[in-house]
């Protein structure tokens, strides 16, 4: 899907065959061959994205570090699936252009990704994703176990508090919580 995408909004640069099955730039500072290559970047950071989120919430969580080598690999092949599929949708037509056109014909070349590296970032943005969440879970986990603690030590403080204080405790004395219960005189 997301090689569709991308052969469907990246631009291509025009050309215009010089001699039979040659064809050069028509304007040499063209930017559809960066565009196209941020098109690539921005889809597949989105798949990439999306794939972290989906697979975080669905398979890590319960399979862990299997499920998250898993994704990343998966995420590695749908990224050069991206690739090959968005330059094969319009190669077959620029290829007949290209044998078929007389000099002087002006048409859009094929698209191909100039910037491999932007091939990692399906990838990089699916193990981010899970590792941020994997990281908030992590911490998630111990807050919230403080914060039950603190809640149950605040409820018997304040119970204990209540209470009037026995004969081997005295009242300038903390209790064992550590908070003084003593009435000031």
């Amino acid at each position: 899907m997301a090689g569709l995408i991308w052969a469907a909004v990246a631009p291509r640069a025009l050309l215009q065959e010089i001699a039979p099955g040659e064809a050069e730039l028509v304007n040499a500072e063209s930017a559809a061959f960066i565009v196209a290559d941020a098109w690539f970047a921005l889809i597949t950071a989105v798949g990439g994205l999306i794939t972290g989120i989906l697979g975080y919430r669905l398979l890590v969580r319960r399979a862990g570090a299997a499920a998250t080598a898993g994704l990343v690999l998966g995420a590695v092949v749908a990224a050069l699936l991206a690739l090959w599929v968005g330059d094969n949708i319009g190669l077959g037509t620029y290829n007949h252009l290209l044998a078929s056109s007389p000099a002087g014909a002006v048409f859009h070349s094929s698209l191909a990704l100039g910037a491999k590296s932007a091939l990692a970032f399906w990838p990089l943005c699916t193990a981010g994703v899970i590792l941020l969440a994997e990281t908030g879970a992590r911490r998630s986990g111990p807050a919230a176990a403080r914060a039950r603690g603190r809640h149950a030590q605040s409820a018997q403080s304040t119970q204990s508090a209540r209470s009037a204080p026995s004969a081997t405790e005295r009242p300038d004395d903390p209790d064992a919580s550590g908070i003084w219960t003593a009435e000031p005189p």
